[in-house]
């Protein structure tokens, strides 16, 4: 009877423990700065390709997200695609050039102040070398090498050339120039070997820097982190110019796609991407070219096109788990993408089809965004935290901003489970309390507002599937997830300090919360 009791006691001791453990306490402050923010996480952001850049809504789009998450660079697909009609050759092959397609894309992105991370590629029809075409995407890229590399230089410096006269060297040189996609991956998105790719690494960029030393051109962008230390042995062996490294990271263990019903993957390790992140930003650490910056120029929890692991709610939190855990291993973390207007397996089929973009088809944001929103909304200031899952900053006027999150993974068996776990609506668990202590505000009146990503809040997938998941959004439906999802606070207050008594407040918190809560002075 006596163990029984023991046994009964230390059980409870242990859930009662178990419950405490899960209220944080994050203590704020505001005498103790930390340091600038790095602001990496909105230097660049994905789109798919070049040719969808000229559609109003896409255009609409991006400058939302310029002006909402604050992007400052965007890097897309097929630039020199048939689709954009870069390049030609007469009969006796004599090449012709045409800009304008190109023109009328980058004009509108200066324009809004958003600059391009040029990626070169894929290869004009006329110039391949052979017919092959990435054949299961609906618009058919040739991933084929040049069949005259000299033609390949001289269209890679026209078009430099031409950049370089239509919007001024100092505008070109702020730029960076990124020599084709993920050419690791074989007969899929490059049809020749690693040494053809190198060969194209080495035409682009003399090219480039025949325009303009000062001008900033890298590769590989292979995907899966693969190929750094080969690429930046050969550039050093061979004195090639290389100014950054960039390769790309998914959540899951999939290098690509092929079909809407294909498995693709096992989920991944607890430090996916961050963890792939870091180990790339030591292999640069320890070349022979320790300077080179490091841009992640893709990066997404999977890496398929029909997963809606994108347009859940945990999506919020894992873009803040991992770019937490990235740190300062990255130059840039190039979100992909910030828009479903993304026809890799041709255009959507229904409202929410788990597509990679922030934003879907009718301008509804999904949870990913407001995880930009809420980062964008930080100061410039970052202060000092014990707490690992949070932000805590401030801004030249005063104002406080803390941005905290829970991150709380599921563990499947196989890729398949997962995606349909996240197909349906999923009612999370409670993390207990989330307490804010708040030292040293200056006297006087502050306003303070909360918000709040999650389930049920800025969640419009579960509205969606609450409507019984209708193929087509008519405007009234569209209308009605967007006043429910709408970025509302939660609350809003006018506090008054008159001591220096800490300010306290509490929350509760759920699985895969993200919550913003911030403090203006009035």
């Amino acid at each position: 009877m006596i163990k029984k009791l023991l046994i009964i006691q230390i059980l409870l001791f242990l859930l009662l423990g178990a419950t405490q453990a899960q209220n944080r306490t994050i203590t704020i402050d505001v005498t103790k700065p930390k340091g600038q923010l790095n602001t990496y996480f909105n230097e660049c952001v994905g789109a798919g390709r070049a040719n969808e850049g000229l559609r109003a809504d896409w255009q609409r789009q991006l400058r939302m997200a310029k002006e909402q998450l604050g992007f400052r660079y965007i890097r897309m697909h097929g630039i020199l695609h048939d689709d954009m009609g870069v390049y030609f050759e007469d009969g006796a092959g004599k090449p012709t050039y045409n800009w304008q397609y190109i023109d009328e894309l980058y004009d509108f992105l200066v324009s809004i102040k958003v600059r391009p991370f040029v990626e070169f590629g894929f290869m004009p029809k006329a110039l391949a070398s052979t017919t092959t075409t990435l054949s299961f995407w609906f618009w058919k890229p040739n991933v084929s090498p040049p069949k005259d590399y000299a033609k390949w230089h001289d269209l890679i410096k026209a078009l430099v050339t031409h950049w370089t006269e239509r919007y001024g060297e100092a505008e070109v040189k702020q730029w960076y120039f990124e020599v084709w996609n993920e050419p690791n991956l074989k007969n899929i998105f490059w049809a020749g070997t690693q040494d053809d790719y190198f060969r194209l690494y080495k035409e682009t960029a003399n090219a480039v820097k025949a325009v303009s030393p000062d001008y900033r051109v890298g590769g590989p962008a292979t995907a899966g982190n693969a190929w750094i230390p080969e690429f930046i042995n050969y550039c050093n062996t061979n004195k090639v110019p290389v100014d950054f490294v960039s390769t790309h990271t998914y959540g899951n263990d999939a290098a690509i796609q092929k079909s809407d019903d294909e498995v693709t993957a096992i989920n991944k390790r607890k430090n996916a991407v961050s963890g792939d992140v870091k180990k790339s930003r030591m292999q640069i650490d320890g070349s022979a070219m320790p300077g080179l910056a490091l841009h992640y120029t893709e990066w997404n929890s999977s890496s398929s096109f029909n997963d809606h692991i994108h347009d859940h709610y945990r999506q919020a939190a894992y873009i803040l788990e991992k770019v937490k855990r990235v740190g300062n291993a990255a130059n840039s973390f190039s979100y992909w993408t910030f828009t479903d207007i993304f026809e890799e397996d041709g255009p959507r089929k229904t409202p929410f089809d788990g597509d990679f973009g922030l934003i879907n088809y009718q301008d509804i944001k999904k949870p990913a965004f407001y995880a930009y929103r809420y980062l964008n909304l930080l100061g410039k200031q970052e202060l000092q935290n014990a707490d690992t899952s949070s932000w805590i900053c401030r801004d030249n006027k005063g104002g406080v901003q803390v941005l905290l999150y829970d991150f709380t993974d599921k563990i499947f068996p196989s890729f398949a489970d997962a995606k349909a776990f996240y197909s349906k609506v999923i009612q999370p668990a409670g993390k207990g309390k989330v307490n804010l202590i708040y030292k040293n505000l200056s006297p006087g009146k502050y306003t303070m507002a909360v918000y709040k990503t999650g389930y049920g809040v800025n969640d419009p997938y579960t509205s969606y599937l609450q409507l019984g998941s209708p193929s087509q959004l008519t405007r009234k439906e569209v209308e009605q997830i967007k006043q429910k999802d709408n970025n509302i606070p939660l609350m809003s207050k006018t506090i008054v300090i008159t001591s220096k008594k800490p300010l306290e407040e509490s929350f509760d918190l759920f699985e895969n919360d993200v919550i913003l809560v911030t403090i203006k002075k009035l």
